[in-house]
């Protein structure tokens, strides 16, 4: 009882007691008898308490509905024109239900284009009806948690559509990456919906792997500092009790771990990573999440380490993630690897037994349909699980609703979703991005292009006419094409030709199972009448790549998205080839999901462009770099290599990697944090505040960089550090600080990173974290290759 509603109880009681005693006794035992407001539904109680309370009012049945979730089965409780039936939700959902899966699109796993999705009126629509249900006509009123995607914008109907995630990380700039994702929650929590299934901190070594694209690249450091300033805008200040913020969403990490280096380069292979090489490579960018975010949400991975799958890794969701990092949150799985436990790695007989070695290992969700965990009432009545563990599962899902607020306000506002929703803000946020994720790989001075002289430009190409979005893509109101961009920006100063010169795939739906390459025969045609376009042009604008369909995540057996080769796809190298041979000036635009080994055009085009995908606004922000009105200033987050035959390849590599090939090179084709300016700069040598520390001492590193160049234009400074001499193998080099800097022509600049032991440290060989005494190359430039060194001692 309020302490408010207690003191004018007793100053009634006190009231009659002055008029006579007579009435007394029954007035207080009346007051005795109200019913006390629960624990759980006052506000002004710590969280741990309102979940205690809460817990221990619910049956079984009602415990398990909080840890499974519906995607697939919504449709159950819709009308024939997918429209909520409340009528049927007692009868479906009789215990209530924990989570609800992506209430933006109609029914589950079908492409927008075939059912398409819930705008921002129909999604809130849906969400509130739900809402209502759950906190007014369920028992217990607990309200529903809503996830969505959110890789690089709200995969939603109406949203803003941002660079792809390996197109973010080309930008080396974490601030802005904050900025992005926090228009993102802002979307997303407009909506009603208070968990974002974004970032992914998988660090990708294998660019056949088709959800490259996904990730911030290969490297420990870089990925890390992407996802935590990517958290940091998702969740925003949750402060030291965890309450989430307004206009913002919790967050969950993906995938942990070892994911973007599985066997063959196939999704959901198994990764054979020793526990050396995880904790070197693969959990760094987890645990400095989960030190540095207060990250709530974690989301395991499909993939086996060393025969156990990580759903039933007890080591590394408790130990590791719990014990050593201290993560608080909720563990959630991926979709469906609950069952997958039966069904694919076959380490369970049934679902039943999937759902007891998943809870067991730390698993507190089952996404997307709860297939498994719905298991668990029989089994817990008939005693192979303890109902005390279902309770920590459901703790944990219980105290994500409370810290969300939801069983304050659980509804959303059409109006402030409408306008907050893709607005001039967003729009010009999605530009900038896309302006500094795109890297200038070779530039022979025919770009930036004139327009003095009123050239005729022949764009072509199969990504020239569309705006290609990658992966977990939302669908904004309007997306610019390279096309529309370079139009856009030329005006009447210029003469724009198309032609398309081949097609890639039949389709270039995201969602379709089916994978079906172009007719090369019509490729050919299509190819001789580019020719005969760009024959009357003065110089070519060449959009090659990939289709969302040739790289994509492979999510099942029928929808595969992974590839043996890094080639272009069709009859890409013949187009470029046969425009090649016309003798003029052609720059290449890549836009594409993954590294592509793209050598002759490397080698024979004047000018090329790494794109990845650029979001809503890339055509645009291509046109730019092409015209000079953006100068270019983005990095590879990831090594290109020349050929398929030279993987693994990635520039932090042991010593003795790469010793070489006959008849090929080792060397990249591009290096990892290589790329290109309209300006130039000189890096000047590293100076170190101090020439000796101790292992638990701190340093910094100062490096003098200038713009020699005549025009303004950004550069990245990178720090990497080698162990000259250690007690096990260290790699030749490792990224370990970097930022970017843009200077005016003729401005110089001191650029300051701090090292600390964090730096330094190794495993060593009895498997301890430590910085070993000794001397360390201190290496600084603008990408992984061009370095110059100065040492640093670390003494005992």
């Amino acid at each position: 009882m309020r302490s408010s509603a207690r003191l004018a109880m007793l100053a009634c009681a006190s009231a009659i007691t002055a008029i006579g005693t007579p009435l007394v006794a029954p007035v207080i035992a009346a007051a005795q008898q109200a019913p006390a407001r629960p624990i759980y539904k006052d506000a002004s109680q710590p969280v741990e308490a309102r979940v205690e309370d809460l817990l221990k009012r619910m049956t079984l049945e009602e415990k398990v509905a909080q840890i499974i979730t519906v995607w697939e089965g919504k449709t159950a409780v819709f009308d024939d024109k997918l429209q909520l039936d409340p009528k049927k939700l007692p009868a479906v959902w009789p215990d209530g239900i924990g989570q609800f899966a992506r209430p933006s699109d109609a029914r589950g796993a079908v492409s927008p284009r075939v059912v398409p999705g819930r705008d921002v009126r129909q999604t809130i629509a849906l969400v509130n009806a739900l809402q209502r249900w759950a906190t007014t006509q369920t028992r217990l009123g607990i309200p529903i948690l809503f996830h969505e995607e959110g890789l690089h914008g709200y995969a939603a109907v109406g949203a803003t559509s941002f660079p792809q995630a390996m197109a973010l990380a080309s930008t080396w700039a974490p601030d802005l990456i904050r900025q992005i994702n926090g228009v993102i929650a802002g979307e997303i929590r407009a909506r009603g919906v208070h968990l974002a299934l974004s970032p992914v901190v998988d660090v990708a070594r294998d660019p056949r792997w088709g959800r490259i694209e996904e990730t911030f690249g290969e490297d420990p450091y870089l990925v890390g500092e992407m996802g935590v300033a990517a958290v940091q805008g998702l969740q925003g200040d949750t402060g030291a009790d965890r309450l989430l913020p307004a206009g913002h969403v919790f967050a969950t990490l993906k995938h942990l771990t070892g994911h973007g280096q599985p066997e063959s380069g196939t999704n959901v292979g198994p990764a054979p990573i020793s526990v050396r090489e995880l904790r070197e490579n693969f959990f760094p960018p987890f645990e400095q999440v989960v030190r540095r975010t207060g990250i709530e949400a974690v989301m395991a991975s499909y993939n086996e380490i060393d025969g156990v799958p990580s759903h039933a890794n007890r080591w590394l969701l408790q130990d590791v993630l719990r014990g050593e990092w201290g993560f608080k949150g909720a563990i959630v799985s991926d979709y469906s690897a609950v069952d997958q436990l039966m069904s694919l790695h076959h380490v369970s007989p049934d679902l039943e037994g999937a759902a007891i070695r998943a809870l067991d290992a730390g698993v507190d969700s089952d996404l997307p349909e709860g297939l498994s965990y719905k298991t668990l009432v029989k089994a817990v009545r008939e005693g192979r699980v303890d109902e005390a563990r279902v309770d920590v599962a459901v703790r944990r899902m219980l105290d994500l609703k409370f810290r969300a607020g939801l069983f304050e306000n659980p509804y959303a506002d059409v109006r402030q979703a409408l306008a907050i929703t893709n607005n001039d803000a967003a729009r010009a946020l999605a530009l900038k991005a896309a302006q500094q994720a795109i890297t200038l790989l070779k530039n022979d001075g025919t770009l930036p292009l004139s327009l003095a002289a009123k050239p005729t430009i022949a764009v072509i190409g199969p990504n020239a006419d569309v705006a290609r979005l990658g992966g977990y893509y939302g669908q904004p109101p309007h997306s610019v094409s390279i096309l529309e961009g370079i139009r856009n920006r030329a005006g009447n100063r210029a003469n724009i030709l198309f032609a398309p010169g081949v097609k890639i795939t039949e389709n270039d739906d995201w969602w379709a199972d089916e994978v079906k390459l172009a007719d090369p025969a019509a490729n050919r045609r299509m190819i001789a009448e580019a020719v005969e376009v760009a024959k009357k042009a003065d110089r070519i604008v060449l959009a090659i790549g990939d289709t969302e369909q040739t790289s994509r995540e492979a999510w099942a057996d029928n929808h595969i998205g992974d590839r043996p080769s890094l080639d272009l796809v069709g009859e890409q190298q013949a187009l470029f080839d046969a425009l090649k041979a016309l003798g003029k000036p052609i720059t290449v635009v890549l836009i594409n999901g993954r590294p592509a080994s793209t050598v002759t055009i490397a080698e024979q085009a004047n000018a090329l462009i790494e794109g990845w995908y650029l979001g809503e606004q890339g055509g645009n922000a291509v046109a730019d770099v092409l015209f000079g009105t953006v100068n270019p200033g983005g990095k590879l987050p990831v090594t290109i290599p020349r050929n398929v035959g030279q993987l693994p390849m990635f520039y932090n590599h042991k010593p003795s990697a790469h010793r070489g090939y006959l008849f090929d090179t080792t060397a990249p084709l591009f290096p990892f944090g290589w790329g290109l300016s309209y300006a130039s700069f000189d890096i000047g040598q590293p100076r170190l505040s101090a020439g000796t520390i101790r292992p638990d001492g701190d340093v910094d590193v100062l490096v003098d960089v200038a713009n020699t160049g005549s025009r303004a234009g950004d550069e990245t400074v990178q720090v990497y550090v080698r162990d000259k001499v250690s007690s096990v193998t260290r790699p030749v080099k490792e990224l370990k600080g970097f930022q970017r800097v843009t200077l005016q022509p003729g401005e110089r600049r001191t650029v300051k990173i701090r090292l600390t032991p964090a730096s330094f440290q190794m495993w060593n060989d009895r498997m301890e974290r430590v910085v070993e005494p000794g001397e360390f190359d201190i290496m600084a430039g603008p990408n992984s290759v061009d370095l110059k060194t100065v040492t640093l001692t670390v003494k005992p």
